[in-house]
C-alpha cells in the first residue's frame, strides 16, 4: 500500500501529491486544471558522475539501450505505441540524473505509464543491440565535436573540474565507447536502476490515485523479473581529489567562428542564494537588455550570441559566460567581458537593473509553468535531489526578497577573482584581452 501526502495546493486548483509505492519507488503528481494532456517522466538518481572504472559512458549508453526492447515490447512497439496516439517519447542524461519521459493526451496516460515503466525496469540489453547502438553513440559524439558552440561547454567543465566525472563529457569519448563492454553496462544498470533510486513524476490532467494503481501494476510485473535482481549501488564520485590548477584551455581548430566560455565554480543545488544568482545572471547576460548583450552585440556588433548561465550540482556548480564571434574579434570581446565584469564588481547593480531583472525572472518562472513538461521536470528534479518543492508564489516571494546588497556580494564572490576560460578557434595560443 502506498503512503500518500499532499505537498502543495494552488489557488488555481492545482494540487501536488506524493506517494511512496510498496516497491520503494516515489510517485509525485501535479493535477493542472484546464489542460487535456499529461507529461510523465521516470527519473533515475544516477548520471555520468556515478560512472567509475570501466563504466565510463554507461549512463548515456543505457539511455539509448533502454528503448531497444523489453520482454514485452520491441523497439518499434515502444515508439509506435506512443506515436500512434499523437504523443512524444524520449530521454536525456545529465551529470547527476537520467530521465525517460513522454507527453500524451490525458486519456492515454495509462499507456504512457505502462510503456515507460516497462522501458526503465525490463530492458533486455542484448549484445547485438549494444553493438548496433555503439555506432549511433559514436555518431552523436562526432556531431557534438562538429558543433563548437556546444563542445566548448564540455571543455569548460573539464577546465573547472579536471579529470573527474563532472569534468568528463556525458556522452563519453570515442575511446571509452569503443572500449565499454556489455558486462559494464549491465552492471551499471543493475547497480543504479533500483526502486529506491526511481521517481515517477506526472503533471497535467492526472488523477493521483489512478496513477498510483497503474504504476504499481506496471512495476509489479517488473518485480517478478529483472527489476528485483540488483547488486550494491555505487555511490557518486566526489570532487575531493580534483585539482583546478589548469584554468584555461585552447582547442585549436580551423573554425569560422571563435567560441569562448569564461567563468568559475558556482552555487550548489538548493543554495538559498540561487534566486540572487538568477538575478545576477539576468543582469549580466540574461536577455537583450543585459549588460553583456548591450555592450558586445548592440553597441559594438562584436558577436551574434552572448549570454551568461548557471548550473548547479550537489556539491558545486558552474557560473559561466559564453560568446561566439569572428576569430579576429575575440580579444576585443574578452576585453569587453572583463570590463563589464570588473565594473559590476566595483559599482554593483543599479536600482533599475534590480527591478527589471526581478521582473524578468518572475515572468519567466510563471510562463515556464504554462507547459506540463516544465511542471513535470520541476517535480522530478526536486524529488530526485531532495530539494523542497516551493509553490510558484513562494518562488516569486523569494525573487522579490533579493536585494542589491545580496547581488553585489555574490558578484564579488563569483567574479571578483581570476576566471577560468575555454576557447575553440583558429589560434596557436590562447587569446589574451588587451
Amino acid at each position: 500500500m502506498a503512503s500518500d501526502s499532499i505537498l502543495l495546493e494552488g489557488a488555481d486548483g492545482s494540487i501536488v501529491r506524493r506517494s511512496v509505492l510498496s516497491s520503494g519507488v516515489r510517485l509525485i503528481t501535479e493535477f493542472v486544471p484546464g489542460v487535456l494532456s499529461a507529461s510523465i517522466g521516470i527519473w533515475v538518481d544516477a548520471g555520468s558522475r556515478n560512472e567509475q572504472g570501466s563504466h565510463m559512458g554507461a549512463a548515456h549508453y543505457l539511455e539509448h539501450l533502454l528503448f531497444k526492447g523489453t520482454s514485452q515490447r520491441s523497439a518499434l512497439d515502444i515508439s509506435s505505441s506512443i506515436e500512434a496516439v499523437g504523443g512524444d517519447i524520449n530521454a536525456f542524461t545529465s551529470k547527476e540524473h537520467t530521465c525517460y519521459y513522454a507527453r500524451v493526451l490525458s486519456q492515454d496516460l495509462p499507456l504512457a505509464i505502462d510503456v515507460l515503466c516497462d522501458v526503465v525496469t525490463d530492458a533486455l540489453l542484448r549484445a547485438e543491440d549494444i553493438e548496433a547502438e555503439r555506432g549511433v553513440i559514436l555518431e552523436e559524439i562526432a556531431m557534438v565535436d562538429d558543433d563548437p558552440s556546444d563542445l566548448v561547454h564540455d571543455q569548460f567543465a573539464g577546465v573547472l573540474f579536471g579529470d573527474s566525472p563532472l569534468g568528463r563529457p556525458i556522452l563519453g569519448t570515442e575511446e571509452t565507447i569503443l572500449g565499454i563492454s556489455r558486462e559494464s553496462i549491465v552492471d551499471f544498470y543493475r547497480s543504479h536502476y533500483q526502486p529506491e533510486s526511481l521517481v515517477v513524476a506526472i503533471a497535467g490532467n492526472v488523477d493521483h490515485d489512478q496513477a498510483v494503481k497503474l504504476t504499481e501494476a506496471s512495476l509489479q510485473r517488473a518485480e517478478n523479473g529483472n527489476f528485483a535482481s540488483r547488486v550494491d549501488r555505487y555511490s557518486e564520485q566526489t570532487l575531493s581529489s580534483v585539482s583546478n590548477a589548469h584554468v584555461s584551455h585552447l582547442d585549436s581548430r580551423p573554425t569560422e567562428q571563435a567560441h569562448v566560455v569564461l567563468g568559475t565554480r558556482g552555487l550548489v543545488r538548493g543554495d538559498p542564494r540561487r534566486f540572487t544568482a538568477a538575478v545576477l545572471s539576468t543582469v549580466l547576460g540574461g536577455g537583450m537588455s543585459s549588460r553583456l548583450f548591450q555592450s558586445i552585440r548592440e553597441q559594438r556588433g562584436l558577436a551574434y550570441s552572448v549570454y551568461s548561465y548557471g548550473q548547479s550540482f550537489r556539491d558545486t556548480g558552474i557560473f559561466g559566460i559564453y560568446a561566439g564571434c569572428l576569430p579576429s574579434k575575440l580579444e576585443t570581446v574578452l576585453d569587453v567581458c572583463h570590463e563589464e565584469l570588473s565594473d559590476f564588481v566595483t559599482t554593483g547593480i543599479t536600482p533599475d537593473e534590480l527591478v527589471r531583472a526581478k521582473g524578468q525572472v518572475k515572468g519567466g518562472t510563471v510562463l515556464g509553468q504554462e507547459d506540463t513538461g516544465a511542471r513535470m521536470t520541476r517535480l522530478g528534479k526536486c524529488e530526485i535531489h531532495g530539494e523542497p518543492l516551493l509553490s510558484i508564489p513562494e518562488i516569486l516571494d523569494q525573487v522579490t526578497a533579493v536585494t542589491a546588497a545580496g547581488v553585489n556580494d555574490l558578484a564579488q564572490q563569483l567574479l571578483g577573482g581570476p576566471l577560468a576560460m575555454s576557447v575553440i578557434g583558429p589560434y596557436e595560443s590562447l587569446p589574451r584581452p588587451r
